[in-house]
């Protein structure tokens, strides 16, 4: 029968800690595992597919209980937190055997996913920012940081779009808010796939004050508050890695939303979610981890200031054109290890002897790279090469304490090398000598006792012993062996000889583990008060890590250096989309020209679906990206203006956040770059429009276009399945037509993939039906009811192409962005079911029309109907 069992300690103690941590799994250890019980064992069972069992199976309440192993822990941890959870450790806070009653414990850590600090081989080139919210009025405060790197900057933005922006621009994993933020933000926040933590209060110290002493916007500061109380109170331990904030401005960099990001494939590829057919893969031909991380950041804030961007130009020229320096340098960098993060682990207090000889190996690199610089223009590189620190000191201190190939535990001795401390050096004679005191001392007990097979060793529980075959005992003088364990087969003695020189060995033993750790612990802090300066070389090997990336990537793909005006042409001669030339091939890809003098500021581009509309615009925003990151640009000639912000709506998606309609997106995006496009921004619009009925679509778009090109002056790329619309170069002077050029040959389309003047002379929408393998008796059906179509069209009194559409003002686009309602359109279209103009010899179609529900059928079910219908009138 079952019976209730009181609580014990231990779950009293861990029901404790569990009501401080309830939204964390609790790490609880328990000798050499950690275990979970209650929720977080059912939960983390079958996460982590670990065994269920129970504590107190027989009671009335078994506790459910899983546990992993200590020593394979964080692999369980890193599972957990991948997967947006946060893990409490608790650790023994004294040793069981001292303990008086039960053993303390407490968290000594809370790891989430923003501030998890082993990233993997895999997530290197990644940096792993956690980020922190306040507000006040309309504006917010927003600081971020990446734990692993000592990274820290903070910001003030003017709304909750603006945040959202920056949060998934930065690809946050976490973002801690205090009481300021709504519970409606929050909630939307969530959606974004944000893990929310609280941090209400600030607790002010000198390293924050330190921090922050740079900062003169309140707002930021208290976002850097919420931020370090946070991560000093989760993380318990030294944060001396955590850099000055660097204040920034979204404005000081070219400003592209989310939307335009992932639209033009710049880090994730849309179809795979992963980095490979990204630009950012194209671009990578980093040699180091920091490198990687540094370009993705540089790819997502392109410069504005003209002066940065030449520099780093002027770099690459060098690089470019010094084959055998950039190799050596290359072959430098390939040796040098994560020194961000190394800074970090030094900081936390988890580096290792390992570490230490990654960080030493790397130091060695550094006059290396000098060396190669110094054979270059030294005016290009001198400001570089002054940020070259070499750190001497620690790599000289590393050189000399730790041995080349330490374990990778710091407590159990061998990480010191001999000769570097006296002491230590003591110590491990006698245990030397003793090793062979005891060699010496069995051949000895083999003599005397005439047991070939006497033999000594050693065990943690027992010490050492003298071992014999029990059918050997007879021959030992029991005044002078005293027994100490009895196995099955053999007996085990210590003499008084042997427990002295024990007592000498094992002293020596445990003392030199003590002193090694101590050793080490002060090598660790003599590295640590080097932080800073590793910090700013690392930074200085990155950028030059990046700088060389650029300048294989221009040799390899045939990049030209971009030359910027100061007016408003832009002339791209030849310019290609680098991803997809890639993928497909130098000698597939078709190169086109962009060329919008300054009076130019609309190309109204048309021509069939999959013709290349599409990559034409994303090559140009990608090469705009590519000059204003410092890069060579895909093309054979490039002179551009420096743009301030690039807006783009590039493919059809829904909003899943928001649970807008594809048009809804559509409007709401174009809306976005009408309101904040200058003359200075890049406009990239791809068939806005057509997700609503047609003469809808029609004017919207018209009414952008002519918004644009009277208000906004931005050079903007308009691609238009509305073949009306081209009438518009007639009337707006700054806007030219462009088409993709298409051709039949025996009855199939050929896409040339190549931009011409003029607009396009018909859609091919059939034939790219055919190119998609629609059967032929479809086909067939669809040109006769496009020809009927056609032919009727041409009766009417005023087709399609003459349809004039009223010029829309500013305010009108905004309401239609903001009213999801369909407004009524032409009265001529009502008009057709009104009775009173219905000729009474065609009531009965007209009857027979209002009863076709077109919801229940397919577009060619409808095209039918209306065909059959049409014949009938």
């Amino acid at each position: 029968m079952a019976k209730t069992v009181k609580e014990t300690p231990m779950m009293q103690q861990y029901n404790a800690i569990k009501e401080k941590y309830p939204d964390a799994f609790l790490f609880y250890r328990l000798g050499d595992f950690y275990e979970l019980f209650n929720d977080d064992a059912i939960k983390g069972a079958q996460l982590l597919e670990l065994t269920l069992t129970t504590r107190n199976k027989n009671a009335d309440n078994p506790i459910p209980m899983a546990g992993v192993p200590h020593h394979a822990a964080q692999n369980y941890i890193d599972i957990l937190v991948d997967q947006g959870y946060k893990v409490a450790i608790v650790e023994q806070m004294e040793d069981p055997k001292l303990a008086e009653g039960m053993v303390k414990r407490d968290v000594v850590q809370l790891v989430t996913p923003g501030t998890k600090m082993d990233t993997g081989s895999a997530d290197a080139k990644k940096n792993n920012y956690i980020t922190a919210l306040t507000s006040v009025g309309d504006e917010f405060g927003l600081a971020y940081a990446d734990l692993s790197t000592g990274e820290l900057k903070a910001t003030v933005l003017a709304s909750t779009d603006s945040v959202i922006n920056e949060v998934m621009n930065l690809q946050a994993k976490e973002i801690v808010v205090d009481n300021s933020i709504t519970d409606d933000f929050i909630a939307t926040l969530k959606k974004l796939g944000l893990l929310i933590s609280s941090q209400a209060d600030i607790v002010t110290t000198a390293e924050l004050s330190y921090l922050s002493q740079d900062l003169t916007r309140d707002l930021e500061k208290q976002a850097v508050g919420h931020l370090v109380t946070y991560l000093t109170v989760t993380q318990k331990r030294s944060l001396d890695h955590l850099q000055k904030v660097v204040s920034y401005e979204p404005a000081f960099f070219l400003k592209m939303d989310h939307n335009s990001r992932y639209n033009l494939e710049l880090a994730q590829n849309i179809r795979t979610g992963k980095k490979q057919g990204t630009l950012l893969w194209l671009l990578d031909e980093t040699k180091t981890a920091m490198g990687g991380r540094m370009l993705k950041q540089w790819l997502d804030r392109p410069l504005i200031d003209r002066t940065q961007i030449e520099a780093r130009q002027a770099k690459v020229s060098q690089l470019l054109d010094n084959y055998f320096e950039r190799a050596s340098l290359q072959d430098e960098l390939v040796k040098v290890y994560d020194l961000e993060r190394l800074a970090g682990r030094v900081a936390f207090g988890s580096v290792n002897g390992r570490d230490m000889v990654q960080l030493k190996s790397s130091l060695l690199q550094v006059p290396k790279l000098q060396a190669v610089l110094a054979n270059l223009d030294n005016q290009v590189f001198n400001a570089l090469t002054e940020k070259l620190d070499p750190v001497a000191d620690v790599a000289e201190l590393i050189e000399a304490a730790i041995t080349d190939e330490p374990p990778l535990s710091v407590t159990d001795g061998g990480i010191i090398k001999d000769n570097y401390s006296e002491k230590l050096d003591q110590y491990r004679d006698v245990m030397k000598n003793g090793k062979q005191w005891l060699a010496e001392l069995e051949t000895k007990e083999r003599e005397a006792t005439g047991i070939n097979g006497l033999k000594i060793g050693y065990n943690r529980v027992f010490g050492y012993y003298i071992e014999v075959t029990k059918s050997n005992i007879a021959k030992l003088d029991p005044n002078r062996y005293e027994r100490k364990q009895t196995l099955t087969n053999a007996e085990r003695f210590s003499t008084p000889e042997l427990k002295e020189r024990e007592a000498l060995i094992l002293e020596a033993q445990e003392k030199s583990t003590v002193l090694e750790y101590e050793i080490f612990a002060q090598v660790r802090d003599v590295v640590k008060a080097a932080i800073t300066r590793l910090q700013a070389l690392a930074k200085a090997i990155a950028e030059l890590d990046v700088l060389q990336s650029f300048a294989v990537v221009a040799e390899t793909y045939h990049f030209v250096k971009p030359l910027f005006t100061k007016g408003h042409d832009l002339d791209i001669t030849q310019g290609r989309h680098p991803v997809v030339e890639k993928v497909l091939g130098r000698q597939s890809y078709v190169p086109n020209d962009v060329v919008m003098p300054t009076d130019e500021t609309i190309m109204l581009i048309t021509g069939p679906n999959m013709s290349g509309k599409s990559t034409y615009m994303r090559q140009l925003a990608l090469i705009v990206i590519l000059a204003q990151m410092g890069s060579f640009v895909p093309a054979e000639a490039a002179t551009m203006p420096i743009f301030d912000q690039i807006f783009t709506r590039i493919g059809a998606a829904d909003d899943l956040i928001s649970g807008n309609s594809t048009f809804m997106v559509e409007m709401a995006e174009a809306n976005n770059a009408l309101k904040n496009a200058t003359d200075k921004s890049l406009i990239l619009f791809d068939e806005l429009g057509r997700g609503t009925a047609t003469y809808d679509g029609m004017a919207l778009a018209q009414a952008i276009i002519e918004f644009v090109h009277n208000n906004v002056h931005a050079k903007t790329l308009f691609s238009t399945h509305y073949h009306e619309l081209t009438v518009l170069a007639d009337e707006l002077p700054q806007l030219q037509n462009a088409h993709v050029g298409a051709i039949e040959q025996n009855g199939n389309l050929v896409f040339l993939h190549k931009m011409e003047a003029g607009p396009a002379d018909q859609s091919y929408g059939i034939n790219v039906a055919k190119l998609a393998g629609m059967p032929n008796v479809l086909l067939q059906r669809a040109s006769t009811i496009l020809e009927h179509l056609e032919d009727s069209a041409n009766e009417l009194p005023m087709s399609s192409a003459t349809v004039e559409v009223e010029s829309v003002a500013v305010e009108p686009v905004v309401a239609v962005v903001n009213t999801p309602e369909p407004q009524p359109v032409h009265d001529e279209q009502l008009a057709l079911f009104s009775d009173e103009v219905v000729d009474p010899k065609n009531a009965a179609v007209i009857n027979e029309l209002k009863g076709v529900n077109l919801a229940m059928m397919t577009p060619l079910e409808a095209m039918n109907k209306l065909f059959e219908l049409q014949q009938k009138l």
